[in-house]
């Protein structure tokens, strides 16, 4: 019994550094995760569906996951170029990365467009 609540100690003081460390993330980079979140969400939200009502027009199926996907990989390529910590990328301006973000969006969805016939 004392092994159990070593454990649950454990993971709530895990817990509250993690939720500490993250009170200190700038306000542009929280938007962005809450960005991914909602992406990942409605990519999980539409195989669950699918799961439920059937994959009839399967490519309509695979193109919003992929285009919920990829949306959210460029998101967080975004975040990475964006995060003033990451030393890579400091001579990179934010406009810049998010230039690159709606271009490389563009491109995915007019190839998710595409698929869909």
């Amino acid at each position: 019994m004392g092994k159990s609540a070593t454990t649950k100690d454990d993971a709530q003081a895990l817990f509250h550094s993690l939720r500490s460390a993250y009170s200190a993330t700038p306000t542009n980079l929280k938007i962005i995760d809450l960005y991914v979140v909602f992406a990942v969400s409605t990519a999980l939200i539409q195989v669950v569906y699918m799961a439920i009502v059937g994959s009839f027009p399967f490519n309509s199926f695979l193109s919003g996951v992929l285009s919920c996907v990829g949306t959210a990989v460029l998101a967080v390529c975004l975040r990475i170029q964006v995060n003033k910590e990451n030393k890579e990328f400091k001579d990179l301006p934010p406009e810049r990365a998010f230039a690159d973000f709606v271009l490389c969006n563009l491109v995915l969805h007019l190839v998710i467009m595409n698929f869909l016939g």
